[in-house]
């Protein structure tokens, strides 16, 4: 079964469907989803969205900040083109329904969005809607989406591999992206869908780690899929380390936004009751996150703690509740009053900062291929990605990608006929235990051995274990038929390669980057680029 489309996005958050409702001014556009269309990311995301808004604040500004965040590995490009397309993004956002929050100074565009700080930015210029951003922007976009005529919104798609010349019927060796395979939950079977275009906005791989903030589905796939289409890859060692995760034994990644730091959260040693982050760095809890990242885990591994606080009880009840209304009824349902006692937190992973080589257009490697969002390694993010400048990368190259389609429309050639999926040599899986055992295997040595302090040897331990793991993925994939978690593991295993293979070539603590056998700063900032 074949369906063909004009455009086809992989991706149903931020980026995707900023993407389709471009597109959809004048093709028809198929959007998949893994799951339910809310499913990812950027309906988790709490903090909000960066912009230069404020009276005294400049482009010019923003620029450093994120430049400095990035420890210079960003493209000064990349920045530029994002940050001064952010204030149009977010206006364009509140005329689709978003309700941002008020009372602030009046803007250009006339409103008077309340304006939050976090961390590693010198000005307030956080837009948001109360600790759930993310959530609210995926609701509008989503609604937008259904009610344009020319966007099919599929759920419960889980892709599988890009279409490319050796799927034809007619054999090619070209490396042009036709559409992708995708598994029908529902049914069972593999479908393909095929356009002249395709963009991927499939997230990032945070679940290759133990502790993560990310959703279920963050499992690479988008990343391993284009690596196996013959993309590059690049910057796959800049995994970012949220440096505040709710430390619960019964509910497992809920994240504390950086917000609450900005608005004067303070962390303490829970032993000592020492505020320590003024050890650790002159911004203190402003800090960007490798660094208050690093020094949590310090803390913690130094003392032999379980977590370490995170403390607003000492501004105004009325104030906190009313800037983390979310955050409070969450943890009030768990007998922590915020407004009078610490939150214990732990540090876990958060963003995919490599990704996808991209251009300023989304374009890959790949003729036909795009990519957009926490996918990619668009030069934006460098070796630390700045606090909300990751929905704002969404926003703008969703737009990106799209202008780019629409002006080169003419060169894009319709796709071939395509071979269908072929389930004439395997069988059912007899030994699911096979996939579960292998899942938590790598998810454990990635947290132990590439986490967020790394040596050589215990990057080299990891190597070795995953090539054990990538021999029985790959036998097991040979011989039984797909299912979602088959799909996610043999994307986790490329992707955790990828990371590994990555960090062992960066000879240098840069960012998020930090190994204890290579402590310095080398003097020229370089992207580590893995070629297929």
């Amino acid at each position: 079964m074949t369906q063909e489309a004009d455009i086809l996005i992989i991706g149903s958050g931020a980026a995707g469907l900023t993407a389709a409702l471009q597109l959809a001014q004048k093709y028809k556009v198929v959007v998949l989803a893994k799951g339910a269309l809310s499913d990812g990311a950027t309906a988790w995301a709490q903090g909000g969205i960066a912009a230069v808004l404020e009276p005294g604040d400049t482009f010019d500004s923003h620029i450093e900040d994120t430049m400095v965040a990035g420890a210079g590995l960003n493209n000064r490009a990349t920045v530029e083109f994002v940050v001064e397309q952010a204030p149009k993004a977010i206006d364009r956002l509140a005329k689709l329904g978003v309700p941002f929050n008020l009372g602030g100074p009046t803007n250009e565009f006339g409103e008077s969005w309340h304006l939050t700080r976090e961390g590693g930015h010198s000005h307030r210029r956080i837009v948001h809607v109360n600790d759930a951003t993310g959530w609210a922007v995926q609701q509008a976009l989503e609604a937008a989406a259904r009610d344009n005529a020319n966007i099919t919104l599929v759920p419960d798609m889980v892709a599988i591999d890009l279409i490319v010349g050796r799927h034809q019927e007619r054999f090619s060796t070209s490396g042009r992206v036709h559409g992708i395979y995708a598994l029908n939950r529902s049914t069972g079977k593999v479908e393909a869908f095929t356009a002249r275009a395709t963009i991927l906005a499939t997230g990032g791989a945070g679940r290759t780690y133990l502790y993560s903030t990310a959703p279920r589905g963050a499992t690479g796939d988008g990343i391993a899929m284009a690596w196996r289409a013959g993309c590059r890859v690049s910057n796959m060692e800049m995994m970012q380390f949220h440096p505040t995760c709710l430390y619960n034994l019964e509910v497992k990644n809920f994240l504390i936004t950086e917000a609450v730091r900005g608005e004067g959260g303070i962390l303490r040693n829970p032993k000592t009751g020492h505020r320590y982050m003024p050890d650790y760095d002159a911004r203190a809890e402003l800090a960007p996150r490798d660094i208050v990242a690093r020094a949590n885990d310090g803390e913690i591994k130094r003392d032999g703690l379980d977590y370490v606080h995170l403390d607003i009880s000492h501004k105004d009840p009325d104030f906190v509740r009313e800037h983390f209304p979310n955050i409070y009824e969450k943890l009030m349902g768990l007998g922590i009053d915020i407004t009078r006692e610490p939150i214990p937190v732990v540090p876990a992973q958060h963003y995919t900062c490599g990704g996808v080589l991209v251009d300023l257009d989304g374009r890959t490697d790949a003729p036909g291929l795009y990519a957009a969002g926490e996918v990619t390694q668009s030069g934006l993010h460098g070796a630390n990605r700045l606090a909300s400048n990751s929905l704002l990368e969404c926003f703008v190259f969703g737009d990106a990608c799209a202008a780019h389609i629409d002006a080169h429309w003419d060169e894009l050639p319709p796709p071939p006929a395509i071979r269908p999926w072929d389930e004439s040599r395997v069988t059912d899986s007899d030994e699911e235990v096979v996939i579960a055992q292998c899942w938590r295997e790598i998810r454990q040595f990635m947290w132990n051995f590439v986490g967020i302090v790394r040596t050589t040897k215990r990057l080299e331990r990891a190597k070795h274990r995953i090539d054990l793991l990538r021999q029985e993925v790959e036998d097991y994939y040979s011989h039984f038929r797909v299912t979602p978690d088959l799909i996610e593991l043999r994307n986790l295993v490329e992707v955790a390669d990828l990371i590994i293979r990555s960090a062992l070539s960066r000879k240098e603590s840069r960012g998020l980057h930090y190994t204890l056998d290579y402590p310095d700063l080398l003097p020229n900032a370089k992207d580590t680029v893995l070629v297929p």
